[in-house]
């Protein structure tokens, strides 16, 4: 009897220790974070700034001990070329062939609304690091899985519309849309926004995103008496844009959305890409608080291209992302799983976290899920090249 007993110990030690190494290795299993972004094209930089900031945030969390008792972080890229087409493709392919935990995407509006009913119905959390179109985290789903760490497009066009007149007096905006959901989106805001303060527009024009010519659209807008141009379009049209009111000699300002930080613009736009003056929600220049200044040199550290503060552009890519990815995680050891709907109610349970752009208290919520507001915006322009806070030249 005792030789039988001490052969049924030693084969279940066996079965044991058999077991032990597969469970550490689900154990040690990553947890793969998916990021949908331009990677290629005009708006490949802004891109770079999206991944970056991820990326230097998924260092710090794995070098503090990853999430859930060990487990790192991975990020899995994938480029979306700004073609919502090519979005969706890459959101099913890391939803259902990678097993992502978390999907960050949208640096372009058109994109990310295609992407959200895909990811509402996956039960995968989507994170949107730039995109600002309104639709995009106000959706209509219940439950909800599309949180914002960006501006949006409703309360970024109340500040265009208040930063014109206080900055340049404005009475009399014309409106220039890009003729897409972004441009949709914020044409709607931005009547929305002059009707809250009993104005309506001089003007309101479209311009397609392959256009090389706004000369008719802004002679529209001028005889209409526009005071001030509310531009809303990414980097190439923008630049077009500037382009067409220097042919035509039309010196008028210009308060924009933040498409032109996107890339290449003071490039393509030429002289007068400095008159733009345009939404962030962060800049690496001026007075940094621990958290900035620990960013900056992480930055310089890990990129050869990065020297200071003028080669971290665009700045809202890195510090959006860089914020969203802490919250994230924060998210994913709340939920204590990576099931996406515990991590959807581990956004709610946030507490405060000390992040670059500001300190997050209970940043999100069921009934918000943006996580910052007018108060967190501020106003650049392109300045040598660099996009500084207007005003702040050096």
């Amino acid at each position: 009897m005792l030789r039988i007993s001490r052969v049924l110990v030693a084969a279940a030690l066996t079965a044991l220790l058999a077991v032990l190494p597969w469970r550490a290795a689900v154990a040690a299993e990553p947890v793969k974070i998916g990021l949908i972004t331009a990677l290629s094209g005009q708006s490949a930089l802004a891109g770079q700034a999206i991944s970056r900031g991820v990326q230097l945030a998924i260092d710090e969390i794995n070098a503090a001990g990853g999430v859930l008792g060990g487990r790192e972080l991975v990020l899995v890229r994938r480029d979306d070329e700004s073609n919502p087409a090519k979005g969706v493709v890459a959101a099913r392919e890391l939803i259902h062939k990678e097993k992502v935990a978390v999907l960050f995407g949208g640096l372009d509006t058109p994109v990310a609304l295609a992407i959200v009913p895909l990811a509402n119905q996956a039960k995968m959390p989507f994170m949107d690091p730039w995109a600002a179109g309104t639709p995009i985290t106000k959706n209509g789903a219940d439950p909800n899985f599309a949180f914002r760490v960006s501006a949006m497009d409703e309360l970024v066009d109340v500040a265009m519309v208040e930063y014109g007149q206080k900055t340049f007096g404005s009475e009399k905006f014309g409106l220039l849309m890009i003729n897409n959901p972004w441009g949709e989106s914020n044409h709607k805001g931005l009547v929305a926004a002059l009707d809250a303060k009993g104005m309506k527009p001089a003007g309101s024009e479209k311009f397609d995103g392959d256009a090389i010519d706004v000369v008719p659209q802004l002679t529209r807008l001028r005889d209409a008496g526009a005071d001030t141009i509310a531009l809303v379009g990414n980097v190439g049209p923008s630049a077009q844009v500037v382009k067409s009111l220097r042919r035509m000699g039309w010196d008028v300002p210009i308060v924009s959305h933040w498409g032109p930080a996107g890339g290449r613009f003071t490039e393509l736009a030429g002289p007068g890409a400095e008159k733009v003056h345009f939404v962030q929600t962060y800049s690496f220049f001026g007075d940094q608080s621990e958290v900035g200044k620990k960013v900056i040199a992480a930055l310089k550290d890990k990129y050869d291209d990065i020297n200071g503060p003028q080669d971290i552009t665009p700045a809202v890519g890195v510090a959006n992302a860089y914020d969203a990815m802490h919250l994230t995680a924060l998210a994913i050891e709340n939920a204590g799983s990576t099931d996406g709907d515990a991590i959807r109610e581990g956004y709610y349970q946030i507490d405060t976290y000390p992040g670059l752009i500001k300190t997050y208290q209970s940043p999100f919520s069921k009934e918000q899920h943006d996580a910052l507001g007018p108060q967190d915006y501020v106003w650049a322009q392109f300045i040598d090249n660099r996009i500084v806070p207007v005003g702040l030249s050096d």
